[in-house]
């Protein structure tokens, strides 16, 4: 079949890649944490993008080279690992572009020669079988690709590429459309869903048919194109003369040369025999002008070898075109240069130097020449060449003629022998620059304390427009609409925290609000105490007297839970001596049924002796029971032997054995006696640890030891520290403190939390970085806990990460204190942008940076910010993730207090603490120069409100840097794999994760470590792989150093144990043993074959080997909502099928009279509550409520009853469920239960948790997310699918973790964060990791990446600098207003120690306070005006909040928003249609991809595509835009004059310069190369195409043309274009699906044709509605008129937009909900 035969095919498949470009995600795909993802870039994909950039003109090969590095080292410079592939069947797809043969492989050449990427050219296409092994082997994260080619083959190529990987498994990414700034690269995203790889199953044969009638299309259009050129001459005759050629250039030239003299020379001299050979046409060139044309490529290779980059962008821009003789010649000759490059390899061991095989071509400097012979030197003197290049030219041209056997190519002088023009004619040949349209570099004169001191020195070194220039906007004052006339611009706006909900008056002393206040905050003590088992500490202030009781709400309420307490500890004090009486003899009892367990069944009876010693709290009891457990094992060990033993041992009873010694010996040294050490050496004696037993009894008589063991039937047939390493790794005792420490009741902190405590009682500031569940947040509440105890006013604030934390901190907080506070006063409060409670009226403030950074700038909220003692900032990590980016650098510079980091991942924790600690250092200055500002001018009065409100004045200014880098439990790590219908399981160890690559250049990631067992199976791989390893003796566990003769091994002693097998792997590669230390990282590595198929069906079946094994509790990690909750459902649905198939355990009756005796004891209870009601009719409440309450706990009991529950069929810990019903009356479950009761979710949730199973992903309501949470801490659930939002948050431990899905979100601190909840500390000594369903290569790369670094972002804006300037102008307290802005201005994280970077910062101030004086934001004192409350409260949507008050001021809204009849208030849907489409182009920007124009699909693009705006609108944005592109070319005019141009004259990623001497004895360079105005803020390489400092203006070539080195690039500039370019200069269309919801109001149908899930769809719509809602509240803020047409038409709007928002999602929850 041809290729027309699949014409239907490929409009299919372009329809279906059409299709997915609306859901394609613009988003940033490299975090800041991407060493664990890799991932593929089509080589061709990059070279047609990048010839395809608007600013780029054909034939300049150096610019070119330096676009592609530009892209590369984007990616790089965030991370990036990837590879470069280039198929050889794409190279077909060039044969009607012979230019772009040559430049193609040039480039293969050029990165594989002068840079360290990874370039793989062995594929023959993207279907072929080594091209998916590649895929599976490396798993590539997504893959690069283009959507649109140079032709419509081209493009199908593509399309093949791109539904091959969706086949896959694999993510695509668009090349074109790129954004990048200083953390993140932005792009579209298009998910490898199920739909597209059904659709690669389906059409498998049909795609292989296709592809390969493409290919032979292609191939049969090479014979085509070259027939104009070489006539009967094939391709392999070509390259045979090529061949040829360079054979005998190495002959001449056998030193070796550079690969432009030797590809100028070689394609020259082919060139001109191959023309000679067949000259034909007569509308071809003579063969002499061919000559002629020959010797003017050489001189222009003469120039390229000597002019600097410096000069040649200084060269005329000539836009005369080839003749159509000229250009058929050049396609001849690009052929012939083809056909050179690609037989280079058979050149041998030849010197050809490759640095510079980027710069072959230089269309615009061979057209200057020309232009210069044809038209000049005839017109003008002679210009001579200089010597350099003119002994260069001669010397090519000398070469070019030996090669040429054929005839006589002539002299190299003169150049042009003939006259014939290869230039078209025109008026106008030469480029002029026009300089008019540039900005004049000038800046309007400011000042004020802020201005002058930041950028004072900066000043007065720039040009300062006179008052009587134009642009100094007070003598033009910029007109306002008459409308706005009455408004009241300049009046302070409310801030979010006082637009949201507040569900209560805290202050009200209603009873119904009291009654609700008690409820909620005992529900938060209920959920903190579920979450946590830690007792509620009364606290009282250290230093003052208790003062009198408080009268408000929350005072009421503590009195009520206080005095409970104080009755409480009365009635305990009584029963002390009576529970003394009995408590010996209770112990006595329960020693005894230890000890008869023990009997009966030793590992029982064991488990009963570890829940002893663990609530025992005598030294001389605790010991006695070790004993006594050492004697049961002793005697276990030899009946064992005797029996079954004699087969083959059972070593967990060794284990207890050698697990009691190491107790006793350790714990117990000064109870131990001599008997005691006799019976111990016994024991070693028994197992076969001859000499470890007589160094405890040297009277012991042992033997030979060899001869000894040989006899002794007890011996377990290993020596001592292979057997504590290999079978006791996790019993390892570890170093920890015994001395208690007495701030510290309920446990022994460690070394490094003492020192955080230290920290927090000396005032001091402290990163700390320690892994998940170590202990870190104890801290936290130990600094609550001191200021609480300080005073009544001094407040802690926690910036938690999410939402969704706060309210389990809150929790926590509320359970683990209680206070009595004056009256107004509460001590604990929240704030999130949906809610506030208590926020600035507690003691302990819980948020999210977002909402603590308004508290910090917002004005009137300064009083409030000076009585913040303490910030404490969780998991700062996120400083470099995109949620967080926006606001931690900000927040931990403007605080002036001390503070608590904390992370469990950082690699760089020393910079960040030196970038801290330089911060602190500035207020430590700061605070004294005010002191001694107020001192100095005897404000006394002053001054002592400055003590005062400094009262932690008394604070050190020090930073301290705190590590733990221990967990308190080992990992490992299992692969989950499909054999044979059953799930199997495959330990990984660490080591299989690294290469020797890895390991030579960045050795073995910190937090990669073994557990004891991995160290042995290295050693024992090592000595395998070398057996005459030098070390294997030394390094033997039994001779180690620090394991001979040692009876307890300890932790610490095998860490270093591991760190000398790790140093001598390392040792190896050095050594140059690398094949050994890939033998034995390969023989580490896990069998990774397994089937693959079905491994969702196979879930369940996973659960259930893992309940089987002891592994539960566990976390599934899936990253998907729907999944989540269908795999939930699946395990239900397995366990269901379980129980009708099999008959109920035994001890199932045991549960059903349990669950039949509390049914009995609750219908009792509501009986007699119904009897009470109808006799107390006035006061039913509360009774009632319980009453109401009953029938859920009930029907939850009668359920249990009907499953029959037993432990085959629930995942539930059926003790704690027994518990639960039995001894806590249902407590839990029927605080949980009523709360979801009426929730979408909630019967669901209530069924999953029968059979100990839940659920949980941010999408679901709040309530139900604490049900699982609560149900999950008491293990009344313990299996739990969840996606990333259960890693954040407190004390949600388990035993095991598993990742049961692949995601472009499971990054490497995802995976630090999520694995780090396997292993609870105090109860597993192991936590378990397994990879279900996650590739090999995924797995490996994850465990192998490093922790990452936090690197800063570029922190200014120019709503920012309007933020920070509104704060300065704070009348109060100025200075301390100008002390916390300074230090936003002077610490960013992106400047420190980096000068240059903070003059760009200083320079991009003054541009932001220009352009907000023109939009008359600002006055020339810094003072706001007019709109500037406004722009700065919508800060978050920056530029659109500039545009839209811009359109307020002209007057716009008031020309759109007419009402329909004079006197109504009422707007048309016409208007209010119009109005969202504005609005939609402003605040609802949602790119698509440029490709989709093109698409003809079912649907209509109008319903897609978003119009544009009105053309009113669209005027005043294009003068707004023009404005603002003038003001921040003129910034960028003046930022260049401070670059190093050095760095600007070589390639970014390969570092290949292009400096030098400039050429000074040429006339003719100084001729040609004379244009150097206009070239000055741009990059010297792209202005060898022509470029200039105009194209600064154009809003798609910005971001191509800017100079790399200034520090900023076109993202920086606040702009808003109606649409966005991409790379190409083609248009991205923005989405409407906000329109479209408001005209249609349909979800489902907006989901189908604007390409947007469900979750994200309602996300953006939510946004919007709380955008309009936000505007119409500052609008009517702003107005007096209440009846102004704008603030009606908005509040119209906004009502109008929630109401249909609810209406869906009503409607969209009922359908949920029967489906």
């Amino acid at each position: 079949m041809g290729l027309k035969d699949h014409a239907v095919f490929f409009r299919k498949m372009t329809e279906l890649i059409l299709y997915e470009m609306p859901k394609a995600g613009y988003s940033s795909i490299l975090n800041d944490f991407v060493e664990s993802n890799f991932f593929v870039i089509d080589g061709d994909s990059l070279l047609v993008t990048c010839l395809c950039v608007k600013s780029f003109k054909w034939g300049q090969n150096l610019h070119f080279f330096y676009l592609v590095e530009c892209y590369l080292v984007d990616l790089m410079s965030n991370g990036g690992q990837f590879s470069i592939v280039f198929f050889k069947d794409a190279e077909c797809a060039y044969f009607d572009f012979p230019e772009f043969l040559s430049l193609r492989t040039a480039l293969i050449l050029h990165l594989q020669h002068n840079t360290d990427i990874d370039v793989q050219t062995e594929f023959s296409g993207c279907l072929s079988q080594d091209w998916k092994l590649f895929l599976e082997q490396h798993y590539p994260y997504f893959l690069i690709v283009s959507e649109e080619g140079l032709s419509d083959l081209q493009t199908y190529l593509f399309n093949f590429l791109i539904i091959h990987s969706w086949g896959m498994k694999v993510n695509v990414v668009l090349s074109s459309g790129h954004e990048s700034d200083t953390l993140r690269l932005y792009a579209h995203i298009m998910e490898s869903t199920e739909r597209n790889q059904t659709f690669l199953k389906q059409n498998e044969t049909v795609i292989q048919s296709a592809y390969k009638s493409l290919i032979q299309h292609l191939e049969e259009r090479r014979v085509l194109a070259l027939a104009p050129y070489f006539e009967r001459l094939k391709w392999n005759d070509m390259m045979e003369e090529a061949c040829r050629t360079l054979f005998l250039l190495q002959h001449l030239w056998p030193e070796g040369s550079d690969i432009r003299r030797v590809l100028c020379v070689t394609s020259c001299s082919l060139s001109l025999r191959m023309y000679h050979r067949i000259l034909v046409c007569c509308n071809h060139l003579s063969l002499q002008e061919v000559e002629d044309f020959c010797r003017l490529h050489c001189l222009c290779v003469a120039f390229q070898l000597h002019l600097p980059l410096s000069q040649r962008a200084c060269s005329r821009v000539i836009t005369s075109s080839w003749i159509r003789a000229s250009d058929s010649f050049l396609k001849m000759n690009k052929w012939c240069e083809h056909f050179i490059l690609g037989n280079l390899n058979i050149l041998g061991s030849w010197n050809l130097d490759l640095k510079h095989v980027s710069d072959l071509h230089d269309e615009q400097l061979l057209k200057n020449i020309a232009f210069h012979y044809e038209f000049e030197s005839t017109q003008e003197p002679h210009l001579n060449l200089g010597n350099s290049i003119k002994r260069d030219y001669e010397h090519l041209w000398n070469f070019v003629s030996q090669l040429v056997k054929e005839f006589d190519v002539g002299k190299s002088f003169p150049v042009r022998t003939r006259t014939q023009h290869f230039l078209t004619q025109k008026e106008s040949v030469i480029q002029e620059i026009s300089l008019e349209k540039l900005p004049s570099v000038g800046f309007i004169p400011m000042t004020s304390a802020v201005i002058d001191e930041f950028v004072g020195d900066m000043v007065k070194d720039l040009p300062i427009l006179k008052s009587d220039d134009a642009v100094v906007p007070s003598l033009f004052p910029q007109k306002t609409s008459d409308e706005l006339l009455h408004w009241h611009a300049q009046r302070p706006l409310s801030d979010d925290y006082d637009r949201i909900k507040c569900h209560i008056d805290e202050q009200s002393r209603d009873p119904h609000v009291l009654d609700f206040l008690k409820k909620s905050q005992a529900y938060q003590r209920f959920y903190g105490k579920s979450l946590e088992s830690v007792s509620t500490k009364v606290i009282s202030i250290q230093t003052t007297q208790q003062k009198e009781d408080s009268s408000g709400a929350s005072g009421e309420i503590l009195q009520q839970y206080i005095k409970p307490q104080k009755v409480t500890k009365k009635k305990k004090k009584k029963t002390i001596p009576k529970e003394e009486q009995s408590k010996e003899q209770q112990n006595d009892d329960l020693v005894f049924s230890i000890e008869e367990e023990m009997k009966n069944n030793l590992h029982s009876g064991i488990r009963k002796l570890e829940d002893y010693l663990t609530s025992c709290k005598s030294n001389s009891a605790k010991f006695g029971v070790e004993m006594l457990g050492l004697i049961a094992c002793f005697k276990a060990w030899k009946e064992h032997c005797h029996g079954k033993g004699k087969i083959s041992k059972d070593l967990s009873i060794a284990v207890q054995m050698m697990k009691r010694i190491h107790s006793l010996l350790e714990r117990y040294p000064e109870i131990l006696e001599t008997e005691h050490h006799q019976y111990i050496a016994k024991c070693l004696n028994c197992l076969g640890f001859n000499d470890l037993a007589n160094s405890l009894d040297p009277t012991l008589v042992t033997g030979n030891d060899k001869e000894k063991n040989k006899g002794n039937k007890y011996s377990i047939g290993m020596g001592p520290a292979r057997f504590q390493l290999q079978y006791m790794g996790h019993y390892l005792i570890r170093d920890e403190r015994k001395d208690p420490d007495p701030r510290v009741q309920d446990f022994i902190p460690d070394t490094w939390q003492r020192e955080l405590l230290d920290v927090v009682d000396k005032n001091e500031s402290a990163v700390i970085v320690a892994p998940t569940s170590s202990g870190k947040t104890y801290a936290s509440y130990y600094c609550m806990e001191k200021v609480l105890r300080e005073s009544d006013d001094e407040v802690v604030v926690y910036v938690a990460p999410t939402k969704a934390v706060v309210s389990q901190v809150a929790a926590s907080v509320q359970n683990r204190f209680t206070k009595r506070l004056p009256a107004g006063r509460t001590l604990c409060g929240a704030f999130t942008r949906d809610y506030r409670h208590n926020a600035l009226n507690s003691q302990v403030l819980i948020t999210v940076p977002e909402c603590f950074e308004i508290l910090l700038l917002a004005p009137h909220r300064q009083k409030w910010v000076k009585r913040i003692r303490y910030v404490i900032f969780d998991e700062v990590h996120y400083l470099g993730r995109e949620v967080g980016v926006k606001f931690w650098e900000l927040l931990l510079v403007i605080i002036r207090c001390p503070f608590l980091i904390v992370s469990a991942a950082i690699d760089n924790p020393d910079l960040l603490t030196k970038w801290l600690h330089s911060v602190k250092q500035y207020w430590k200055w700061a605070d004294k120069i005010m002191e001694e500002k107020f001192i100095s001018e005897k404000q006394a009065d002053k001054c002592l409100n400055f003590l005062k409100d400094h009262s932690y004045k008394n604070q050190s200014y020090e930073v301290r840097l705190v590590l733990c880098g221990e967990r308190y439990n080992d990992l490992e790590k299992h692969i989950c794999s499909v054999k044979h219908d059953d799930v199997h399981f495959d330990h990984f160890h660490p080591c299989a994760a690294l290469t020797t690559d890895i390991i030579e250049k960045y050795g073995f990631p910190p937090d990669l470590t073994f557990t004891p067992q991995e160290s042995i199976q290295l050693y024992d791989t090592m000595v395998q792989v070398w057996e005459t390893w030098p070390r294997a003796q030394e390094l033997c566990p039994e001779e180690f150093v620090l394991f001979k003769n040692k009876v307890v091994i300890k932790k610490l002693d095998v860490r270093k144990y591991e760190e000398n097998l790790k140093a001598e792997l390392t040792n190896w590669i050095q050594n140059g043993k690398v094949k050994q230390v890939e033998t034995v990282l390969e023989n580490l590595s896990p069998d990774s074959s397994s089937s693959s198929k079905d491994m969702v069906n196979m879930f369940p079946l996973l659960v259930e080997k893992l309940r089987q094994m002891d592994k539960l509790p566990a976390i599934f990690f899936l990253f998907k909502n729907g999944d989540v909750e269908k795999r939930a459902g699946s395990m239900c649905a397995f366990l269901e099928k379980i129980g009708t198939k099999s008959h109920p355990h035994t001890e199932c009756h045991h549960y059903i009279l349990d669950i039949n005796e509390e049914l009995k004891k609750v219908e009792g209870i509501v009986k007699v509550e119904k009897k009470t009601i109808k006799k107390k009719q006035k006061k039913p409440g509360k009774l009632e409520r319980m009453l109401m309450d009953r029938p859920e706990y009930i029907n939850f009991l009668m359920k249990l009853k009907t499953v029959k529950i037993s432990e085959g069929c629930t995942y539930a810990d059926v003790s704690a469920l027994h518990s639960e019903i039995t001894e806590e009356n249902g407590l839990t479950l029927n605080t949980a239960l009523k709360r979801v009761k009426l929730t979408r979710r909630g019967e669901e949730l209530t069924t999953l948790a029968q059979r100990g199973i839940g659920y949980h992903h941010s999408a679901m309501y709040f309530k139900e997310k604490e049900l699982v949470e609560i149900l999950f801490a008491k293990g009344l659930i313990r299996v739990v699918t969840a996606t990333e939002t259960f890693a954040l948050g407190i004390h949600k431990p388990c035993k095991s973790v598993v990742f049961a899905q692949d995601s472009v979100y499971l990054d490497a601190l995802n995976y630090r964060q999520m694995s780090g909840r396997a292993g609870r500390r105090g109860q597993d000594l192991l936590g378990d990791v397994y990879f279900f369903d996650v590739p090999l290569p995924k797995i490996k790369r994850l465990i192998a990446s490093n922790v990452p670094e936090l690197r800063g972002r570029f922190p200014l804006s120019i709503t920012l600098v309007l933020r920070l300037m509104l704060l300065a102008s704070k009348k109060d307290d100025p200075e301390d207003a100008k002390a916390k802005v300074l230090s936003v201005l002077k610490h960013s994280l992106l400047s420190f120690k980096r000068p240059r970077a903070m003059e760009t910062l200083k320079l991009y101030f003054l541009f932001s306070l220009q352009l907000l004086i023109k939009e008359d934001s600002l006055d020339k004192k810094g003072n706001p005006k007019k709109f500037a409350g406004l722009v700065s409260y919508l800060h978050g949507h920056e530029p659109s909040n500039l545009v839209f008050v811009n359109f307020l001021k002209r007057g716009l809204f008031h020309n759109l928003c007419k009402p329909d009849f004079k006197g109504t208030q009422q707007f048309s849907q016409d208007v209010m249609e119009k109005l969202v489409l504005v609005l939609a182009n402003l605040f609802g920007r949602k790119y698509i991809p440029a490709k989709f124009q093109n698409a003809h699909l079912s649907f209509s693009q109008s319903k897609v595509i978003l119009a544009d705006l009105p053309e009113d609108f669209k005027a005043a944005l294009h003068e707004y835009n023009l404005a603002v592109m003038k003001d921040f070319a003129s910034f960028l005019l003046t930022a260049s004059k401070s670059v190093n141009m050095k760095n600007e004259y070589q390639l970014p990623l390969s570092r290949i310069k292009f400096t030098g001497k400039k050429c000074g004895d040429s006339q003719l360079v100084s001729h040609l190369m004379s244009c150097k105005e206009g070239r000055v803020a741009i990059s010297p390489f792209v202005c060898l195409s022509g470029n200039t400092d105009v194209d600064l203006l154009q809003p798609e070539t910005v971001n191509q043309v800017i100079l790399r080195t200034v520090g900023v690039s076109g993202t920086q500039a606040p702009l808003l274009w109606p649409w966005k370019f991409d790379h190409r200069g083609r248009r991205m269309p923005l989405n409407a699906y906000a329109l479209n919801f408001y005209k249609h109001n349909c979800l489902t149908r907006l989901g189908q044709t604007n390409g947007m899930h469900m979750g994200q769809l309602l996300r953006c719509l939510k946004d919007f509605a709380f955008t309009i809602q936000a505007i119409s509240d500052s609008l009517s803020e702003l107005c007096e008129n209440e009846h102004d047409n704008v603030v009606l038409a908005f509040k119209q709007l906004s009502q109008t937009f929630y109401k249909k928002l609810e209406e869906i999602t009503h409607t969209n929850t009922m359908e949920n909900l029967q489906v």
